[in-house]
């Protein structure tokens, strides 16, 4: 990944629908050559997708989830990945091992979500932080 890749890459961050003559513009290069580069960093699984932000006036939280020692943390975030209310689930260092954002239609949905975490067995505990206010970096 070059420079360009970056470029690219930070436009889409912020609006992935920004359409490709844009980018070129902005970046200076054909449109083909962004279609190119961005083709090629979908095939090479640096973009993983693309999404949504949204404002539904819904509560959004990050549960910070501790699991057992001997657990696959991996295993245990897929199946938190498939939760409805689930945008993010983040492996991370520190002295809890995953971070759930949620986006949920009220406090009771979010507090139904943390309960759901505690009764999966090899979670040991939980926090969760409200999250007041969104910036696009």
């Amino acid at each position: 990944m070059d420079d360009l890749d970056r470029e690219i890459l930070s436009i889409l961050r912020r609006d992935a629908r920004t359409p490709y003559t844009e980018i070129a513009d902005r970046v200076g290069t054909s449109e083909g050559t962004v279609r190119n580069r961005v083709e090629r960093l979908v095939d090479d699984g640096v973009i993983e997708r693309f999404t949504v932000a949204t404002r539904t006036g819904n509560v959004k939280a990050m549960i910070e989830v501790s699991v057992d020692v001997n657990v696959d943390t991996g295993e245990v975030s897929d199946r938190i990945a498939e939760w409805q209310e689930v945008d993010f689930v983040w492996q991370v260092s520190g002295e809890e091992d995953i971070v759930v954002v949620v986006d949920a239609a009220d406090t009771d949905a979010v507090n139904g979500l943390i309960t759901q975490a505690r009764e999966l067995e090899e979670v040991v505990g939980t926090k969760t932080r409200l999250i007041l206010n969104e910036r696009v970096g």
